[in-house]
């Protein structure tokens, strides 16, 4: 059983917008505060998600932030249109981050040509307007790597979002000084064997905790959900399965990722967190 934390606890990567919310959003939202999640970032993965993501955090100040950006997968739509749009959302202030931005080799809905190509104007504008930039690798990791070690010296922070890869690609994002995200992949007995190896190594102050909600739902929850809908209600549960994997106490580590998270985005502390802060 999940171990309750005694401190509020950040979800980094939530795509709150998705249709899968549509019907219950609110809902899903009150049942994360009870679950001592009280901030989230949602992500922003296209044009139109990232315009709702900065929405829906206008309507939740200090508890909802956003990003702005374009997933890999929707690489072949990025345009000077897009770019504009990104530009415009970063000067609102609830946007915290330019992406979910990066390469994703696994899928290729987007050829890597227009991956990469999107990828750069990203981390260009990230560069310019000095926001933080949420990542997304899979199956790219050299190229990744690559890229943003040509880039890194002039983004002000980066985190890699639902890392899963082993210790050697860890310490290749730790070497550019980038922050890491884990989410429930590594309650995965098929697939978490090596993040679980390498959660280990990741240092104080880097790692970060999400959900990517409404996917990656833990596959050791129990009673086992009657749907596969993830939501960040079972961020508790992800970080009590760090805190096992890397022997530290989960209050601790509840207090290390929360304040890593708020000095990371530069989110406020909610008035009825600030005691525990």
């Amino acid at each position: 059983m999940t171990e309750i934390t005694p401190l509020a606890l950040i979800d980094i990567g939530a795509n709150l917008t998705h249709h899968s919310f549509d019907h219950d959003r609110q809902a899903v939202l009150e049942r994360a505060v009870s679950a001592g999640v009280v901030q989230m970032v949602v992500t922003g993965s296209s044009v139109d998600s990232s315009v709702a993501a900065a929405k829906l955090a206008g309507q939740h100040r200090e508890s909802l932030y956003a990003t702005a950006g374009m997933h890999p997968h929707h690489a072949n739509e990025f345009d000077e249109s897009a770019l504009s749009a990104f530009r415009e959302l970063a000067g609102d202030d609830g946007v915290v981050a330019i992406g979910e931005c990066g390469l994703d080799h696994f899928r290729n809905f987007s050829t890597p040509a227009d991956q990469e190509r999107a990828f750069l104007a990203q981390l260009e504008l990230a560069a310019e307007v000095q926001l933080p930039v949420f990542l997304h690798q899979r199956d790219a990791h050299d190229v990744f790597v690559g890229i943003l070690r040509e880039y890194r010296d002039r983004l002000s922070a980066a985190v890699a979002h639902c890392f899963t890869g082993s210790t050697r690609e860890l310490y290749d994002c730790l070497d550019l000084d980038l922050h890491i995200g884990v989410t429930g992949w590594i309650c995965d007995e098929r697939r978490g064997h090596d993040l679980r190896e390498a959660v280990d190594d990741i240092p104080a102050g880097r790692l970060m905790i999400e959900t990517d909600a409404p996917y990656l739902l833990p596959r050791d929850l129990t009673p086992a959900p009657k749907t596969r809908r993830n939501e960040p209600m079972h961020l508790p549960h992800i970080l009590d399965t760090i805190a096992r994997h890397n022997n530290r106490s989960v209050a601790e580590l509840a207090r290390e990722t929360t304040n890593t998270a708020r000095a990371f985005f530069g989110l406020a502390i909610p008035p009825e967190t600030e005691s525990q802060a």
